[in-house]
């Protein structure tokens, strides 16, 4: 662990790491956007849904 550790805050890996962390918030959003998306089509509230995305 501590060799694991030590890899990954070596300076040429940090923004490598710092990658990982702001993919996974990015892509958490985009999932939770994706499916507030689908109900709104599901219920056939596709104006609705443009509206909500423009705020």
């Amino acid at each position: 662990m501590e060799q694991f550790l030590k890899i990954l805050t070596a300076a040429d890996n940090i923004p490598i790491v710092a990658m990982v962390f702001i993919l996974a918030f990015v892509m958490t959003v985009a999932i939770k956007q994706a499916k507030e998306n689908d109900c709104y089509l599901d219920e056939g509230k596709f104006d609705d849904m443009v509206e909500h995305m423009k705020t």
